[in-house]
């Protein structure tokens, strides 16, 4: 099992709202020059909000949510610097409550 941490706020919020971009081509661009590899993954509706132990989590962040997934401890916390009003956490997976940290509930 892998331990992933994230952030998670308003789609409205973090997509509209603030430079997520800007903020996500600065860490790739930072990822390349130190050939690390990428780590991070955008998720629309994160389906990991649904697990019965996150159900608090659910609860403090307005729907349709987005977050970002990370393995990286310190880029999260990082992008919880530079967010501000984003709702932080972590979990494990795959589990039997988050079979895929990624998945998502948007509609395709």
């Amino acid at each position: 099992m892998t331990t992933y941490y994230y952030v998670a706020a308003s789609q409205k919020f973090l997509l509209d709202e603030e430079p997520l971009d800007e903020v996500l081509q600065e860490r790739v661009r930072n990822y390349q020059e130190r050939e690390k590899e990428i780590d991070f993954w955008l998720v629309k509706q994160p389906a990991f909000l649904e697990a019965p132990h996150l159900a608090a989590a659910k609860e403090k962040c307005p729907q349709p949510s987005v977050a970002i997934v990370s393995s990286d401890r310190q880029f999260i916390t990082w992008l919880k610097l530079r967010l501000e009003y984003v709702l932080t956490g972590q979990f494990e997976a795959p589990s039997e409550s988050i079979p895929d940290p990624l998945a998502s509930l948007a509609q395709a």
